[in-house]
């Protein structure tokens, strides 16, 4: 009896259930900033397209590759600094801010479709397991990878794996096929790419950028360097594009004393902040000079321009990049990324760094091709400033903002090396696999030197070499007569810093190099007592 009842009233009441929550609902719905249906927020219209495509459109299409387009044109009214990462650029990304990735350690050039290894990691996982410098890898696991056009991406994929995992690969050693199986290590991706002494007092240290670990290389380098005697520092951030503003701020706060200010962030959507010094500095009194050019950017801009501000150091070089915007990183849902500008950083005196993007993204990244046309990268007198609104230093000195940071002495960029053979033998690869090649056929002959100086000093380039030289490049078509004593000065000059590398790498590299570069040759005049220079000048 009871259960007919309820069957009776159940309709009634399931009926007052349902006006009472739609009376509920609309009163709710009233209140909401964002008027929709009951509680279901209404779609944006980039979603309402990307949903009508999949329902309704002609063809199969990719939504994600569609979505991917949709969120690069809306970035594209942003800052040109606010970018998308695709899953894989974003893993790369994210190894480069680490400073470690995970593989077997070899650096390798692909010569005649095959790879070829160019230099054994000390003490990596290929070295343990015995692979060798000159060894050709032609296939890994499975995957052949020698005579069928196996792109360098490619074979980074292989090589690359999670840590401990095994890698099997068949090499070519003195024409003997061979295979080894390497365990997968922590690879360590430097940022400081040289730290030696120039002479008994100048030491010498270049970062390539500012990763996780870029700070604690700094101090390692910095270290090594006094104990040796060092008591001036050229501090090379040419082409250092920034990277993660504390570990600048870090390094900045071993070169100024007290409690500085060093840079300072503001933007709207959060309050003003401030990085000061909270440390001793390792080297807040010894003479310094940072160099810098149009391809120093960010972070490094924020060391510069903290010195700079404060008469730390003398910033000798050409005018920086001019990025004086902060981004933030997130991971999206699917495993991509967003980098986003959240800031602009200031200099202690409160200059804005950042240069004009007014004009779209086309226009800024041509900037650097616009400062060679208009003369500046050969001629002081062709810097402009956006803003002419000026800063004065405690020392009277004249800054200004927008635009980078011009240093206080400039030095043209070295047009020789535009000369036209030099710069079809480097950009075709071609002197690259020379200096390989040469170091192979000549191996002990290069290995007896025992280090950078001894090799810069004793090293010359002899006919033999420049006359295989010339046959390789009419391999490539490419016509090398080495009658022009400066285009022979200047290939001269790139094999041995290239053979430099090849034994030691970047380190090698840039201790061969820089004695020949001009903007560290006159960091040193700089750095020379005043009157060593006097003593110069009277035997003049």
């Amino acid at each position: 009896m009871r259960n007919k009842r309820l069957q009776v009233w159940l309709p009634l009441i399931l009926s007052l259930c349902m006006v009472a929550g739609m009376f509920i609902g609309y009163r709710i719905k009233g209140n909401m900033p964002n008027k929709g249906i009951f509680f279901v927020e209404r779609q944006k219209p980039v979603q309402e397209v990307l949903d009508l495509i999949q329902r309704k459109y002609v063809d199969n299409e990719n939504l994600d590759s569609l979505g991917n387009l949709a969120i690069q044109a809306i970035l594209q009214g942003l800052d040109p600094h606010s970018i998308y990462l695709p899953v894989q650029e974003l893993k790369e990304a994210n190894e480069d801010l680490q400073g470690v990735f995970y593989g077997i350690g070899v650096e390798f050039n692909i010569i005649n479709d095959t790879t070829n290894v160019l230099n054994v990691l000390p003490e990596g996982p290929s070295e343990k397991a015995g692979l060798l410098t000159g060894d050709k890898i032609i296939k890994v696991g499975d995957s052949l990878i020698a005579g069928n056009s196996t792109s360098a991406e490619t074979l980074k994929k292989l090589l690359r794996g999670p840590r401990g995992a095994k890698v099997t690969i068949s090499i070519l050693r003195n024409n003997e096929l061979q295979s080894i199986t390497i365990t997968r290590g922590a690879i360590p991706l430097f940022s400081l790419d040289a730290a030696y002494m120039v002479n008994d007092t100048i030491g010498y240290i270049r970062l390539n950028k500012f990763s996780e670990t870029t700070y604690r290389e700094f101090m390692q380098g910095m270290e090594k360097l006094q104990a040796k005697g060092m008591t001036s520092l050229i501090f090379d951030l040419r082409d250092n594009g920034g990277g993660i503003l504390t570990e600048a701020t870090n390094i900045a706060d071993e070169f100024l004393d007290g409690n500085k200010l060093i840079t300072y962030t503001e933007c709207v959507n959060s309050p003003r902040r401030e990085y000061f010094c909270d440390k001793e500095g390792i080297f807040e009194k010894g003479q310094l000079i940072v160099l810098a050019n149009e391809g120093t950017a960010s972070a490094s801009e924020v060391i510069i321009g903290a010195l700079q501000d404060y008469d730390r150091a003398i910033i000798v070089g050409r005018r920086t990049f001019g990025k004086g915007l902060v981004q933030e990183q997130y991971e999206l849902s699917d495993g991509s990324g967003l980098r986003l500008t959240v800031a602009r950083y200031f200099t202690p005196l409160g200059r804005g760094i950042q240069k004009s993007y007014n004009k779209g993204r086309d226009a800024y990244s041509k900037d650097l091709i616009n400062r060679f046309t208009n003369g500046e990268m050969t001629s002081s007198d062709s810097i402009k400033h956006s803003e002419m609104k000026e800063y004065v230093t405690g020392k009277g000195k004249i800054l200004y903002a927008g635009e980078g940071i011009t240093p206080y002495v400039f030095v043209p960029y070295d047009t020789l090396i535009f000369d036209k053979n030099v710069m079809k033998i480097l950009m075709s690869g071609m002197l690259n696999e020379f200096v390989y090649r040469n170091y192979l056929q000549n191996k002990k002959q290069f290995d007896a030197f025992k280090n950078p100086a001894e090799f810069n000093k004793s090293y010359k380039v002899d006919d033999s070499t420049f006359s295989r030289l010339i046959t390789m490049a009419k391999r490539d078509s490419i016509q090398l007569s080495l009658t022009n004593p400066t285009e022979k000065s200047q290939i001269s000059r790139q094999i041995k810093s290239l053979m430099a590398r090849q034994i030691w790498r970047k380190e090698g590299f840039f201790e061969v190099n820089n004695a020949h570069d001009d903007v560290v040759k006159k960091a040193i005049e700089l750095l020379q007592p005043q009157k060593e220079k006097i003593s110069k000048n009277n035997r003049k």
